[in-house]
């Protein structure tokens, strides 16, 4: 692909940086670097679509360690006049002003629409949306509920943030061995875009969470695409400028 005067923006999520330990995702920040270095010329904005981290739990004066490399990544790309968007994952939704402060990002903790070029985006880490997974959706509110997050906030941050990590690569594990697409009828997300398209057109909706890299028609002129994962696709989108496009990274 060409690279359009003002240059392309790109879309990434689930890192899950810290799982399953430091040396693997120490490899895979690595990784990301190289990413970040290879895009950074043609960027013209960049948007992290969600569990970057595969636990963020960011007490008033402590933030989890590590990955730092990244961050000063990510505030050197800010600091260059490239917006660098990041948005609430599941696994890293407690997110409460450092990354903003330090590395300059934009938070969204909302799905959000953007425009460009005539196109309509709607662009959101994926969780909670469309039909079922009432558990999930009530134990979401729990989680963003400010006085569920200063109770959780009295934790010693060496036991909070441990108890973060073990229930949450409990559940991952099972998450990556049962990751697959369920059909149209049953798949949540594209249940989602297809009742969203009922009341309001969008070119492209642009998803993480599910861990399956996607490039689905949801409409006659409305594509899904799922950013995939990290752990095992490497895989991004890039618009440029006309069209969506669902890229890998280093794979053969």
């Amino acid at each position: 692909m060409r690279a359009p005067a003002d240059g392309f923006i790109y879309f990434i999520s689930d890192f899950h940086l810290g799982l399953p330990d430091l040396k693997s995702s120490r490899e895979r920040e690595r990784k990301i670097l190289r990413w970040l270095d290879e895009i950074a010329p043609t960027a013209k904005e960049i948007y992290f679509v969600g569990d970057v981290f595969d636990v963020w739990f960011e007490y008033k004066r402590a933030v989890p360690k590590g990955f730092v490399r990244f961050l000063g990544r990510i505030a050197e790309l800010s600091d260059k006049g490239i917006p660098v968007h990041f948005f609430l994952g599941n696994h890293d939704m407690w997110q409460f002003g450092y990354l903003e402060d330090e590395c300059g990002v934009t938070m969204h903790k909302e799905p959000i629409l953007r425009e460009w070029n005539g196109k309509k985006f709607f662009i959101g880490h994926g969780d909670g949306l469309g039909p079922g997974d009432g558990t999930y959706k009530f134990i979401k509110k729990v989680f963003r509920f400010p006085l569920s997050q200063w109770f959780y906030a009295r934790l010693h941050p060496n036991f909070g943030i441990w108890l973060a990590e073990k229930v949450s690569r409990k559940g991952m594990g099972k998450k990556l061995r049962e990751a697959q697409y369920f059909g149209d009828d049953k798949e949540f997300l594209t249940l989602f875009c297809k009742d969203y398209l009922k009341t309001q057109h969008v070119d492209y909706f642009i998803f993480g969470h599910r861990h399956l890299a996607l490039d689905l028609r949801v409409g006659e002129h409305t594509r899904y695409l799922n950013l995939g994962d990290w752990l095992r696709f490497n895989s991004y989108a890039v618009f440029d400028g006309q069209e969506m496009h669902l890229k890998y990274f280093e794979q053969g």
